[in-house]
């Protein structure tokens, strides 16, 4: 078998020119990763040489050169004619004798423990997974092969394969010879990921290209149907230093649809192999992998990324027999690795419109044009340049036609699907997973966003929008420390890549909203709650131990995923502060929440958690950044208490923190206070008795110090942080905390909405400001013009 047939065990990268990336890969993990605990499915692989002999002993690869000469692959129409010649005559070819004997001797060989097994037979181009060409997904994949002559067939499928439309059209893009790429067949044994779960992950966020995270997607049933699309699967966030450090590392857990899910058939012809079955109501609520899989998945893509020394893609299933982990394929990531960091684009909507549709974003770009909704590719003649496309979901040979679109809007698919991957490689928007996209009507304006987080909106009409770019070669020193207001963890990685001294401000209240958005006292109290309000929860709580353990973890993965992000910078978490309308607004709420006048003054704050009504509620705010700064090791997180009117909530509060395990100094924790209160200017010295510096919170200073109401339009023309009396209350302040050594920093737009006011912070030298994103390079850039401060 030295020519034509090859063992994976018997492979390694250097073997790429004879079996391609797929098959290397597969190789190079067996040989030389399984004694790490990377368990790769055994198999055989036939070579290049196999291929070309198949077409060119009878004159076949001529006749196909011949036919792709000169072939326009932006005329769609003609690209799919020739492909489907070219693959017709391509599995109606024989394989020479001496080839065919190979295949069934390894066959034999492969199948001798167990005659019933089933096989993968699978492409693996000879410039398939380099580092700089995706041609991942190109070509046929077939699975629960059984018997050699199904083999064989599905063999000859995956040489055709190589001329599909999308294949071709890439070659040509992307100047590869038809000719010199060659295709080799692996067949590999089945995992019974059928009756268990499958799935991708990459070792790198694949939106931000943040490389701290391994990110993994899981569904029941054979992991094709994550990487067609047909599926919304589960999703995951491992945090790679706690992994090393041997701590729990899971940032965030998101639960996918997961409707339906592809099966074995008992049907033994090519192609009808698999099919599609519905996934009951109930298994669609759970996680499809528990904490310890996930975290062992991750470990495996860190010794795969370790061993390549490069982010990597990686299949991956679960034998629901033997309930093992394995690895099924393991290729370069593509996309994002080859990005610079010393630019960064950033799309921005100009207003919000009506939603249509919303589903996951895929990029961080917008685009706008016509609703063209497709339900086969034999449409693509309709499809003209700028329209967006819409369809269920797409497969490879959709790519022509995506190239042309605007942006890309799907039913079905998750954020390592074909369509997503492509839209990716393509820097197209797209918005996958919706659910309904194929009911907008065709022809219709629309907007589509994926610069709004992890969310991807389609909005009605055409929105405006500009595009950022901004280099990040060489900020200039400003003897300040800039931070950032990040309010949900969704773009925390995407705005780790700004310039940054860390989060000034992390709202709790936002990511409880986002991320859990019920009242607490509705999870502690879920025993007694009126229906349907019970069951409504019971759905939102069903993945979860109990609904406080939902609480605790929701809040806990949104807090650690910001510190994650911009470790070992600090991140600055402000415990909740909902006033009583927004906490009634929470699902349940209005059970809870007292009717106040003027909530802005009311129960809110350090008097909210010392209440005793509040104190069970406070307490899960505290097991969930206890967990995540002693048990995940993320101590960069510091804690922020806002609204402390009197002394003795400070004392009160510091203590209550105490009471829940949060002790100021015990692993280096530091707790700050919402410098907000004309109090807190007046008494500086005294609350910095209790507290490790001032954040000060320039909107209720200023409005509380002029006894405004910054809601109000009628006095909102008098609302201004420069004003005399307002600054003086800083400067009681910033010298406090200056006198005593503590951290002194201002969150808020009055430095970056005001030059003056940002040049006489630094005069009182301030020592961080803390900004909204969007401003941080703009200040950064403006601050540098002014005279610095001896």
């Amino acid at each position: 078998m030295a020519d034509q047939v090859r063992w994976f065990a018997e492979l390694g990268l250097a073997d790429l020119d004879q079996v391609g990336g797929k098959n290397a890969s597969l190789g190079e993990m067996i040989s030389k990763l399984s004694e790490l605990g990377i368990r790769v499915p055994d198999g055989f692989a036939t070579t290049a040489e196999a291929y070309r002999r198949f077409l060119g002993d009878t004159g076949l690869a001529d006749k196909i050169n011949s036919q792709l000469a000169g072939l326009d692959t932006d005329d769609v129409m003609k690209l799919a004619e020739v492909g489907r010649k070219i693959r017709a005559a391509v599995v109606a070819q024989p394989f020479p004798p001496d080839l065919q004997a190979e295949i069934r001797a390894a066959y034999e060989r492969l199948a001798v423990d167990n005659p019933e097994a089933s096989f993968a037979v699978r492409s693996s181009a000879t410039a398939e997974d380099l580092p700089d060409a995706s041609f991942a997904g190109q070509q046929e994949t077939f699975l629960n092969i059984r018997g050699i002559d199904a083999v064989l067939t599905a063999i000859r499928e995956v040489f055709a394969s190589l001329y599909n439309d999308r294949a071709i059209a890439y070659r040509v893009h992307h100047a590869f010879e038809h000719e010199a790429v060659a295709l080799s067949a692996g067949v590999q044994r089945m995992v019974r990921s059928d009756v268990g779960v499958s799935g991708v992950m990459f070792t790198m966020d694949t939106e931000s290209g943040f490389d701290d995270a391994v990110f993994i997607t899981a569904s029941y049933g054979l992991g094709e149907a994550v990487v067609q699309g047909a599926v919304n699967p589960d999703e995951f966030y491992v945090y790679k230093p706690a992994l090393r450090a041997g701590r729990p590392a899971i940032l965030k857990r998101g639960i996918g649809s997961k409707a339906t899910k592809m099966v074995y058939t008992a049907d033994l012809e090519v192609g009808r192999t698999t099919e599609f079955v519905d996934v009951s109501e109930q298994e669609q609520r759970l996680l499809s992998l528990t904490d310890a899989e996930v975290e062992e998945l991750a470990r495996q893509a860190l010794t795969i990324e370790s061993h390549y020394g490069r982010p990597m893609d990686i299949e991956w299933g679960k034998d629901g027999v033997d309930g093992q982990l394995y690895i099924l394929q393991a290729r370069p990531e593509t996309v994002q690795s080859r990005r610079s960091g010393m630019a960064m684009q950033r799309y921005r909507l100009g207003s919000r419109g009506t939603v249509l549709v919303e589903g996951r974003a895929i990029g961080q770009k917008i685009g706008a044009g016509p609703v063209r909704v497709l339900e086969s590719i034999e449409q693509m003649h309709a499809f003209v340049p700028g329209d967006v496309l819409v369809a269920d979901m797409t497969d490879p040979d959709w790519e022509p036609i995506m190239k042309r679109a605007s942006a890309i809007v799907t039913n079905r698919g998750g954020r390592t699907c074909h369509a997503a991957i492509i839209a990716r490689e393509l820097g197209i928007p797209a918005v996958v997973g919706t659910g309904s996209a194929t009911s907008l009507i065709d022809g219709r304006p629309v907007t589509v966003s994926c610069a709004e987080g992890d969310a991807g909106f389609v909005y009605d009409g055409i929105l405006q929008f500009s595009v950022e770019e901004t280099s990040l070669a060489a900020m200039p020193d400003i003897g300040v420390k800039i931070m950032m207001n990040v309010g949900t963890p969704d773009q925390a990685f995407a705005f780790s890549r700004l310039p940054n001294a860390g989060i000034g401000l992390a709202r709790l209240e936002f990511i409880i909203n986002r991320q859990i958005g019920i009242h607490p006292k509705a999870l502690l109290e879920f025993d007694t709650l009126p229906e349907p309000l019970k069951t409504q929860v019971g759905e939102a709580v069903a993945a979860y131990p109990s609904p406080r353990d939902y609480f605790v973890t929701r809040v806990a993965e949104g807090v650690a995923t910001l510190a994650a992000a911009f470790a070992p910078h600090p991140v600055i978490v402000r415990m909740s502060d909902f006033k009583s309308n927004e906490y009634a607004n929470l699902l349940g709420g209005e059970l809870y929440e007292p009717h106040e006048e003027n909530p802005m003054i009311g129960y809110r704050g350090a008097s909210r958690y010392l209440s005793p009504d509040f104190a069970d509620c406070f307490a899960m705010e505290c097991d969930a950044l206890r967990y995540v700064r002693d048990t995940m090791g993320l101590s960069n997180v510091k804690i922020m208490i806002p609204f402390v009117r009197t002394l003795t909530e400070a004392e009160g509060v510091i203590d209550l923190l105490a009471a829940n395990d949060l002790r100021r100094g015990e692993n280096d924790l530091e707790v700050v206070m919402m410098c907000e209160v004309p109090s807190n200017a007046v008494l500086a010295d005294q609350f910095l008795d209790h507290f490790d510096g001032f954040s000060i919170g320039s909107n209720d200073m200023t409005q509380l110090t002029l006894g405004l109401d910054r809601d109000s339009a009628l006095v909102a023309a008098g609302f201004d942080e420069r004003d005399p009396a307002v600054k003086h209350m800083l400067s009681l302040a910033i010298t406090a905390c200056k006198k005593r050594g503590k951290y002194i920093g201002i969150c808020g737009q009055g430095p970056s909405d005001h030059p003056d006011l940002a040049e006489w912070l630094l005069q009182q030298g301030i020592e961080s400001m803390s900004l909204n994103p969007d401003t941080v390079v703009d200040t950064w850039l403006q601050l540098s013009k002014l005279p610095r401060v001896p």
